[in-house]
């Protein structure tokens, strides 16, 4: 945890920015889940804005902020000696609530019914969207609304609120992401060195996913690692490396505090990239630089990513796969046969942070609205840019058969795409390379030490 001054003052901005709404602000912690039965239950995991506002890092708990009074409570059931001796000692709810400032705590069944009387008195309960089935199933008992009915209740000025105040990290929130990266570096660099022909990509797995435990965390994310690249979330790891092929590897560490690092890096499973593999993994590189060193506030991560496409639409013509004017062909969205994702997206105590929230509310503004063309419509960031975000820069090149077989039947973008030339790269997979980089009030900082990335330290890695 940090300080419980963090927390308290957290809080308190959370207030101010309410104010006017009134009422009260439940904060719902996750339970724990059973993973084929209750007592052995998935790895337990926090909800990240009941973390943001009160660190306290156990299942059971909720919070109940009244805005009226200004006052804060956590609500929780302290453990039983039978449960201390399966557990160890464990600290009461009062003990908990100190830590993050709280004086004020209480049973489940007393949030109950104090939220059943604010109901009754027509005060407004401000909840976020909830996401897992037993707090949905709990909010629905304690709010008296059918389950299907909740998103209709909860409260947008709460999430604009939330929005607002993660967004912009502290610098106690850098540092701890700064640790995440560090560690998520040597998860990738202990991948590259690993792997060789006739090993598995479960093998590769096992090796990042210990590496992150060893830090004390997690994996911020099921580790996507993999030589079907072209597949964008691909978490299968049952294939073996063969010579010839490319392996994309996206996957990062959580920290104890549950901050994420997103790094990806591609590699040769040969000690070299052929000629092709590392023309078009130059070319996806040099979008990335490009993209970063343009970053500042107030630019709108959307003309980053509109560029980014032009760059790439600019380089495959060069390499003869695409044809034609590259502006135009991006305008069109001939691009998204190749690079069918967005740029990237914020990240923090979640990987896609707040995307709970509202992923519109998170990466987008009045001035900034998502578009509806395939591929840019998948971009989760598109905002302007400001100091204290922190975000990915993620630009990737793919050759999905199942896509191009689908565009060059229904005769799409011909005048853009050579689809003969395209074709014969079925098997190519997909290149990605990704960064996390701070907005500061000057420009930009990329955060961690450098991971490598361009050919000759990828190559000297495999070597």
């Amino acid at each position: 945890m940090f300080s419980k001054e963090t927390y308290t003052s957290r809080r308190r901005a959370l207030m101010e920015r309410l104010q006017e709404a009134g009422g009260l602000v439940l904060l719902m912690g996750n339970g724990e889940v059973g993973m084929n039965y209750a007592a052995n239950p998935y790895p337990f995991r926090q909800d990240s804005t009941f973390l943001y506002f009160f660190g306290l890092d156990r299942p059971g708990l909720h919070a109940l902020i009244d805005l009226d009074a200004g006052t804060s409570a956590v609500f929780g059931t302290d453990f039983t000696l039978d449960d201390i001796v399966w557990m160890g000692p464990q600290p009461t709810l009062k003990e908990l609530a100190e830590r993050c400032g709280v004086s004020s705590t209480g049973t489940p069944e007393e949030l109950a019914r104090q939220l059943g009387e604010a109901c009754t008195q027509g005060r407004t309960v401000h909840y976020l969207p909830p996401y897992r089935a037993e707090n949905k199933i709990l909010l629905s008992e304690w709010l008296g609304r059918p389950i299907g009915g909740l998103g209709e209740g909860v409260s947008e000025a709460l999430v604009r609120a939330v929005v607002s105040l993660r967004s912009r990290k502290s610098s106690e929130e850098v540092a701890e992401m700064e640790r995440a990266v560090e560690i998520t570096g040597r998860m990738h660099i202990a991948a590259m060195k690993a792997a060789r022909e006739g090993k598995k990509e479960a093998e590769l797995a096992g090796i990042v996913e210990g590496i992150a435990i060893a830090a004390g965390g997690r994996l911020s994310y099921p580790a996507i690692l993999t030589v079907n690249g072209q597949t964008l979330h691909n978490h299968y790891h049952g294939n073996t490396l063969q010579k010839g092929q490319l392996v994309l590897g996206d996957f990062g560490a959580e920290t104890a505090m549950h901050y994420a690092g997103d790094i990806t890096r591609t590699f040769p499973v040969a000690n070299k990239f052929t000629p092709l593999q590392r023309d078009l993994y130059q070319l996806v590189l040099q979008i990335e630089n490009d993209a970063i060193a343009s970053l500042r506030p107030g630019l709108p991560y959307k003309e980053v990513h509109l560029q980014a496409a032009r760059q790439l639409a600019r380089g495959l013509t060069d390499l003869g796969f695409m044809k034609g004017n590259p502006e135009d062909a991006v305008e069109a969205g001939a691009h998204a046969l190749f690079f069918p994702h967005g740029l990237g997206h914020m990240i923090g105590l979640d990987v896609h942070d707040m995307e709970d929230l509202g992923e519109d509310y998170v990466g987008y503004s009045e001035t900034v609205q998502r578009s509806s063309q395939f591929g840019t419509a998948y971009l989760r960031l598109g905002r302007e840019l400001e100091p204290g975000f922190v975000l990915t820069v993620e630009p990737g090149l793919y050759f999905i058969p199942e896509l191009m077989d689908k565009w060059q039947g229904d005769g799409l973008h011909t005048d853009f795409i050579d689809y003969d030339k395209v074709q014969g790269l079925r098997n190519f997979g997909g290149i990605r390379i990704e960064d996390n980089v701070l907005i500061t009030e000057e420009g930009h900082r990329v955060l961690g030490s450098p991971i490598p990335k361009t050919v000759e330290e990828v190559e000297a890695l495999r070597g």
